[in-house]
C-alpha cells in the first residue's frame, strides 16, 4: 500500500472512530482529545521545522539551475520565459476564479464552524494589514530574525536577492555554495520523508480531532474543498489549450489528439517525470522536432510545476475563507507572486513531499493561517490527480509555444 494511500486512510480512520466516540461515549471522546492533541501538535510542528531550510534551499538551487539553462542557448531561455508567463497568468486566474466559486458555492456554514473549533491551536485572526505595512514588510531588516519569526515572505525575497547575487561570482565559489543547498536541500527532503513516514499517525491524531469535534459536517467539508481545488487543476489544464492556441502553430485538433495518450498516463502514474516518454512521443505527433522538445520537455518537467501557483493560491484562499480572513488585494498579489516565485524552486516528487513548503509561504504571504495543512495534506491524493494532468498538458503546450518556429505543419507533417 502506497503511503497516500495510508495517510488517507488513516484520515478517514480517525475522522469515523472521533465521530463514533462523540456520539456513544462522550466522557471517552475527551480522553482521546487530551492524548490525540499533543501528538497531532508535535507532528504538525515537525512538519513546520522544515519549511524554512527546504523552502531557502530549494529557491536557491532553483535559481542557480534556472539561470544555468537561460544561459545555456536561446531555446532554453524562451521556454523559461513562457513558463514563467504561463505561471503567472495561471495563479492570477486562480487567484480571480477562487473567490467567485467560494461566493457561488460557499462552504457548508456550519461544518466551516465546526472545523475551526475542532483545530485547536489556530491563532485568532488579526486584523488584515495595509498594503502600505505589507509592502514595508517585505524587505527584511534581519534576515535570521526573519527565518526565526517565521516571517517567510521576507526570507524569500532575501533568499531570492542572495540566490541571483550567487549567479554573478566566480564558478568556483558558486559551485560550492549550490553544491552546499543542494545537498541541505536533500537532506531536508529526507527529513521531510521521515516525518510523513509518521504521517499515518500524527493525521489520525488530527483526523480524530476534529471528528471528536465537528461531527460528520467535517467529511462534507473536506469534499468541498476537494471539488473546489480540484477546479482550478482543470482550469489549468483547459487554459494550456488556450495557450497552444494562441501561442503555437499547432491546431487545438491536433494538439487534443496528441496529448490524450500523455494525459492518460499522467492520470495513472501521478507523475510527471514518469510520463516524459508518452510526452516526448506526443510532442512528436505535433510536427516539434525531437531536438527540440529533447530540450523544452525535460526542462519545464524538472524546474516547474505548472499548476504549483494556480492550485496553491487557490488551497490559500480557500482556508482564509473557511477561517474568516478576508484577504486584501495587494497580499493576494503578494501570495501570486510567491507561487510563481517558489514554483522556479519546485522539483519532480510526489505532491505530498513538497506540500507544506509550497503552501505554507503562500499562506504566509496572505495571513491565513498553516495548521489546516496537516490535515489537507491527507486528502492531497486526489488534487494530484488534477495536478499532474494540468502540469503534464501545459508543458506540452509550453513546449509547442517555445518551438512554434520549428514546428512542422500537420499537412507537412509525417
Amino acid at each position: 500500500m502506497s503511503q497516500p494511500v495510508r495517510i488517507l486512510l488513516a484520515l478517514i480512520a480517525g475522522l469515523a472512530v472521533g465521530i463514533l466516540l462523540s456520539r456513544v461515549g462522550p466522557s471517552a471522546a475527551q480522553t482521546g482529545i487530551l492524548v490525540a492533541q499533543p501528538i497531532g501538535t508535535a507532528w504538525l510542528n515537525a512538519l513546520q521545522m522544515t519549511v524554512i531550510p527546504l523552502v531557502v534551499s530549494l529557491l536557491i538551487t532553483g535559481i542557480a539551475s534556472t539561470t544555468e539553462a537561460a544561459n545555456a542557448g536561446r531555446l532554453a531561455g524562451r521556454t523559461i520565459g513562457y513558463a514563467l508567463i504561463m505561471l503567472a497568468v495561471n495563479a492570477t486566474i486562480s487567484a480571480m476564479l477562487t473567490p467567485l466559486i467560494l461566493n457561488t458555492v460557499p462552504i457548508p456554514g456550519a461544518a466551516a464552524q465546526a472545523l475551526r473549533a475542532a483545530l485547536a491551536g489556530v491563532p485568532p485572526v488579526a486584523t488584515p494589514p495595509s498594503p502600505g505595512e505589507i509592502f514595508a514588510a517585505i524587505v527584511p531588516s534581519n534576515a535570521f530574525a526573519a527565518a526565526a519569526g517565521g516571517a517567510l515572505l521576507s526570507l524569500i525575497v532575501f533568499t531570492l536577492v542572495f540566490a541571483f547575487a550567487l549567479t554573478r561570482i566566480d564558478g568556483e565559489g558558486r559551485t560550492l555554495l549550490v553544491r552546499m543547498f543542494a545537498a541541505i536541500r536533500d537532506t531536508m527532503l529526507v527529513v521531510v520523508g521521515w516525518v510523513l513516514w509518521l504521517a499515518p499517525l500524527g493525521v489520525f491524531a488530527l483526523a480524530y480531532l476534529v471528528g471528536a469535534r465537528a461531527g460528520s459536517a467535517a467529511f462534507g467539508a473536506l469534499v468541498h474543498y476537494l471539488a473546489v481545488i480540484s477546479t482550478i487543476g482543470i482550469v489549468v489544464t483547459l487554459t494550456a489549450y488556450l495557450f497552444a492556441a494562441i501561442g503555437s502553430r499547432v491546431g487545438t485538433g491536433r494538439f487534443t489528439r496528441a496529448s490524450l495518450p500523455a494525459q492518460a498516463f499522467a492520470v495513472s502514474t501521478q507523475s510527471s517525470l514518469a510520463t516524459l516518454p508518452t510526452m516526448l512521443k506526443a510532442a512528436g505527433e505535433m510536427g516539434i522536432p525531437s531536438a527540440a522538445s529533447g530540450v523544452t520537455l525535460p526542462l519545464g518537467v524538472a524546474m516547474v510545476r505548472m499548476t504549483q501557483p494556480a492550485m496553491n493560491v487557490a488551497i490559500a484562499l480557500y482556508i482564509g475563507r473557511w477561517f474568516g480572513v478576508e484577504v486584501p488585494v495587494a497580499a493576494v498579489a503578494l501570495g501570486v507572486l510567491t507561487g510563481v516565485v517558489t514554483s522556479l524552486g519546485s522539483i519532480s516528487l510526489p505532491s505530498q513531499l513538497t506540500f507544506f513548503a509550497s503552501v505554507a509561504p503562500i499562506s504566509s504571504a496572505m495571513g491565513t493561517p498553516l495548521a489546516p495543512l496537516g490535515l489537507l495534506i491527507a486528502v492531497e491524493t486526489i488534487p494530484d490527480i488534477f495536478r499532474t494532468l494540468g502540469n503534464v498538458t501545459s508543458n506540452l503546450a509550453l513546449t509547442a509555444v517555445a518551438t512554434r518556429d520549428q514546428t512542422v505543419p500537420e499537412a507537412r507533417a509525417g
